[in-house]
């Protein structure tokens, strides 16, 4: 019984990812989730497959679960996971992809995500935890919901003439035919708990064996949304729940099912271009090319209508065009124009890991703002430009090497305003030695093709450069 109680390797020593939850987990007492993850993180120990599993979470109670488990974990937009699964399933063909999603999730704003993905066999398993309401928003009405159950936004219990009936999820996806095992189980007692283990364990070497996409729904105890003592709803589900959500095995067909590969093949540019009848150069080899640092962060920061979000997008192309691995990720205010807006660029020689610039070793800076919110994360060896025509005071805590530029100045010099983002570009160009003028008056005369607007352009980025 010692083992039963003991903390799995697949799990973290200690939160590390929330260090002010170090002893205890997020979950409500009595919640059936840390059940779950518990025979999930043991499964994974004893399978030997914590190095290649990937856990994807999605908005709810379960969102997480990267606090735990010790293993690659990715985030999900609202209903998305099974489609984010998919493209890392996709990707990493090697990889063993745990989708883990709630009923609000994958019964209501993920259904067309969660079918599909269950209809082309993804290489996968899905973990739907039905709780039958909306758990971590207040146990609102869920697609899930029994007959007569009430919640916060069904406060006289659920109808079949104003909300249908319960969705049965493990059986409309045990109607496909592409599925591999699709089972219902329970996580509120000793019985249904051992027969849960034996059903995840079989869905995890599935995966392990790429035999195909793996469902299963796991019915959780909610004591606090339900409004009953841990107890109580454990027995709840024995003697209501399961009535409409029977337990057991719907479907298996691991044994007669063949593994099915999807290996990941690496893009042929060429033939790509020749497809789309266009013309190809050969690429230049990223081991030509010489960066400042192994990955170059991006910050292009200022008001909208400045240009930071083209700026941003005009040194993604670029980089393209020189082979190079790149993100690009906008944001920006409610205002399109006048709004606070940055664009976030990432630059390699190796595939990204996340578009994300928390620490950016290059910061554009076209306002005030901008400056004081982004500077102080700029370290020692960055590169911090600010645009001196605009701002006239400079924080005291800047670590990076500042640079002024009179970027609106020498724009309007070279014809308009509007042209000091191509300012800046010349600047950072040279600054960083990642493009020659060359390069980047080739750039500007593919992108600009009126003649009176390119050749401002062009006087821009050679008054940046000479800057």
């Amino acid at each position: 019984m010692a083992k039963v109680f003991e903390k799995s390797t697949a799990f973290f020593e200690t939160f590390e990812r929330k260090p002010s939850m170090q002893k205890t987990t997020h979950y409500c007492p009595g919640c059936g989730h840390g059940t779950l993850n518990k025979i999930i993180a043991d499964q994974v120990a004893e399978l030997g497959i914590q190095d290649q599993t990937i856990y994807v979470g999605p908005v709810g109670c379960g969102v997480f679960i990267y606090y735990y488990f010790a293993g690659a974990c990715a985030s999900a937009a609202h209903g998305r996971a099974s489609a984010v699964a998919t493209g890392i399933s996709r990707s990493n063909p090697d990889g063993i992809v745990v989708s883990y999603q709630g009923d609000g999730d994958l019964a209501a704003i993920g259904t067309s995500n969660a079918i599909h993905a269950a209809n082309r066999g993804e290489n996968m398993i899905v973990f739907f935890v039905n709780n039958n309401l909306y758990g971590m928003t207040g146990g609102q009405l869920a697609p899930t919901t029994l007959l007569g159950q009430k919640t916060t936004t069904s406060p006289n219990g659920r109808s079949e003439k104003n909300d249908g009936f319960p969705l049965r999820m493990a059986e409309m996806i045990g109607g496909l035919e592409a599925p591999t095992l699709v089972a219902r189980v329970g996580v509120n007692n000793p019985k249904n708990i051992r027969q849960a283990v034996k059903v995840i364990r079989r869905g995890l070497e599935i995966q392990r064996d790429k035999k195909g996409y793996a469902f299963i729904e796991v019915l959780s105890q909610c004591p606090t949304n339900w409004k009953k003592a841990p107890q109580q709803a454990c027995e709840w589900i024995d003697d209501v729940v399961c009535k409409q959500y029977p337990i057991g095995v719907i479907k298996d067909l691991a044994d007669e099912r063949a593994p099915l590969l999807r290996p990941r093949e690496k893009a042929n540019f060429a033939a790509v271009a020749k497809q789309l009848g266009l013309d190809c150069e050969v690429p230049v080899s990223s081991e030509d090319i010489s960066l400042p640092s192994e990955e170059m962060h991006f910050k292009f920061a200022g008001f909208g209508g400045q240009g930071v979000l083209s700026l941003g997008m005009m040194m993604a192309k670029l980089s393209m065009q020189r082979n190079l691995e790149v993100t690009w990720l906008p944001s920006y205010g409610p205002e399109m124009r006048g709004g606070v807006a940055n664009s976030s660029v990432v630059v390699s020689k190796n595939p990204i890991g996340s578009p994300v610039v928390a620490k950016p070793n290059v910061l554009i800076a076209l306002n005030r703002p901008s400056l004081e919110k982004f500077g102080p994360l700029v370290p020692e060896n960055g590169l911090i430009v600010y645009n001196s025509s605009l701002i006239d005071q400079v924080p005291t805590d800047l670590k990076g090497q500042v640079h002024a530029l009179p970027a609106t100045d020498l724009a309007a010099v070279a014809g308009t305003v509007k042209a000091a983002n191509v300012v800046v570009l010349g600047f950072i160009a040279r600054k960083t030695g990642m493009f020659d003028l060359a390069e980047l008056e080739k750039f500007l005369g593919e992108i600009f093709e009126k003649p009176a607007l390119l050749e401002i352009n062009l006087k821009a980025v050679r008054a940046g450069w000479t800057a």
